[in-house]
């Protein structure tokens, strides 16, 4: 029953030991939750206190009294097979690929519709303007607001039956896409679809973090991430053919089958790995045998649904408009976002109209975007931890030092909307403006990668609300920004849109820049009361 302290769960390698204050933190940012909250290491209480050290009932207690207590109910041993992290490799794997899959399908969907629509406005009779890109960009609207209550479900119920039920319910809601018989069923199935999608981007890291060791989750987590990545840019290239080929409604079918099969699969071979859900599943087993009304997991905090929620919704809220650091980051990046799928939902369009493009032919398109992209992440992931191990050598370490690779990779954004739209304009060889797009995709999500890693280096303990501010802005953004787009190119033109964008896009380059040189002052300054 009573076990060895989260203390005795040592791993090598360059990442701290989740013991630590600090691995406690990392483990809790990736589970996607701020570090005061249970994690499968303990918790970071507000007073700075490791609950590994503490009683709920009695308070902080003597170290050597730590994990003694014969009512806390902790892995039996070092080598507890119900711990997630000693669970053979094959049975980890298979939750990984799962998830893998998963994660790469629910973004599939945000995008793969887009090069259809034209089909959609034609076989509904509609020439609204605004509609047309809000089709596509509902379903990102979704990703802003399911995590703020999937996030607090699966912390309540565990994970699997959070994974489960979204699952369920996202192959149900593309179903009803498949079926709509109007543009209003259509987008309000789509934005209930994205909400439910968003399960993976939610829970996924955290997955991760249950289960793989820290010094193997730096892979791990590459190979997780490439779904969220390559949905988003292969999912046009799939739906434009398919489209072509079959009607619009067979993309949502597609995604109904494939929705379909990795639930199936799931359900197969996926079993809970959140800590906190299985001590208690185990401590409520023990108090049914044992009579022993006192028992607790030593996860157990207490919060209750309220407090949970609190720190889901309240919390990132108080972060995105009291800290003039996350709110300048994260317009920045919705920004960027907003302009992804701004493009998403004109390329039909500019490819199509000016063109000639097939609707196969212009899902294609989208790849040099998806190219520049990955190339972005990859510059990022070279030179951040360089600079900031220079800048810091022998000195503070400062979050802001994350910040510089962002001053001069951010201005491409700006270059790739330029070349994009005049050389689209005068309609020059239809490669010119795809490499245009390539440097918009590169400088978007370089900067969108420095923002993420200097959230959870700036913020710590609250590195998870940081970050979920971050994203419901930038979900937000992603959904509105394509709403006046069309009538922006229709009153200017592609060339002169896009400059505009662009300009937009140049005056807020200098925002890494000045919170570079006066961040930390800033940070310090005007530190909101969490």
């Amino acid at each position: 029953m009573a076990g060895p302290g989260p203390d005795s769960i040592k791993h090598a390698g360059d990442v701290p030991s989740v013991s630590s204050e600090e691995g406690i933190i990392r483990l809790a940012a990736l589970e996607g939750h701020d570090a005061d909250i249970p994690s499968n290491a303990g918790v970071i209480h507000e007073n700075g206190v490791n609950a590994a050290a503490v009683d709920v009932e009695k308070g902080p207690q003597p170290a050597e009294l730590a994990g003694g207590d014969p009512n806390i109910v902790w892995w039996d041993g070092d080598n507890d097979p119900e711990n997630p992290l000693n669970w053979k490799s094959w049975k980890k794997w298979s939750n990984v690929y799962i998830v893998a899959v998963i994660s790469f399908v629910t973004p599939l969907a945000s995008s793969c519709f887009a090069p259809a629509v034209p089909q959609v406005m034609q076989e509904f009779h509609s020439t609204n303007s605004e509609l047309a890109p809000l089709v596509v960009s509902v379903y990102v609207l979704g990703f802003a607001f399911g995590p703020l209550v999937i996030a607090p479900l699966s912390e309540m119920y565990g994970r699997l039956r959070i994974y489960f039920t979204c699952n369920i319910l996202f192959v149900v809601f593309t179903v009803a896409c498949a079926l709509s018989t109007n543009l209003n069923m259509l987008i309000g199935f789509r934005f209930i679809e994205g909400c439910v999608g968003s399960a993976p981007l939610s829970l996924a890291a955290g997955t991760i973090a249950d289960i793989i060791e820290p010094e193997r989750r730096g892979s791990t987590m590459s190979f997780l991430g490439m779904g969220p990545l390559l949905g988003p840019i292969v999912g046009p290239v799939a739906g434009g053919y398919l489209s072509q080929a079959k009607g619009w409604r067979w993309v949502f079918w597609l995604l109904a089958i494939i929705g379909s099969a990795s639930t199936l699969a799931g359900a197969a071979v996926m079993s809970e790995t959140y800590a906190p859900a299985i001590l208690e599943r185990k401590t409520r087993r023990l108090r049914k045998e044992s009579g022993n009304a006192m028992l607790r997991s030593k996860l157990d905090t207490g919060l209750g649904a309220r407090a949970l929620f609190a720190r889901s919704i309240i919390r990132p809220m108080k972060l995105l408009f009291l800290s003039p650091i996350t709110f300048a980051l994260s317009v920045f990046t919705a920004l960027g976002y907003g302009y992804l799928y701004l493009l998403f939902t004109t390329f039909a369009d500019v490819y199509g109209g000016q063109y000639g493009f097939s609707t196969g032919t212009i899902g294609l398109t989208f790849l040099g975007m998806g190219i520049g992209s990955l190339v972005g992440l990859a510059a990022v992931g070279l030179v951040s931890d360089r600079v900031y191990q220079k800048k810091a050598a022998g000195g503070k370490k400062k979050p802001e030092y994350r910040l510089l690779p962002m001053v001069y990779f951010s201005p491409f954004m700006c270059v790739g909307l330029f070349w994009y739209g005049w050389s689209a304009q005068a309609r020059v060889f239809w490669l010119v403006p795809i490499i245009g797009t390539s440097f918009f995709g590169f400088g978007l999500f370089a900067t969108m990668a420095c923002v993420g890693t200097y959230l959870v280096d700036a913020f710590t303990v609250y590195a998870a609300s940081a970050a979920a501010a971050n994203a419901v802005l930038r979900s937000v953004f992603g959904a509105m920004i394509p709403l006046f787009g069309q009538s922006m190119y229709t009153s200017l033109g592609i060339g002169w849109g896009n400059s505009l964008l662009a300009f937009v896009a140049l005056a807020m380059c200098p925002i890494p820049l000045i919170f570079y040189r006066y961040g930390e002052t800033v940070r310090l300054r005007w530190s909101p009361k969490l």
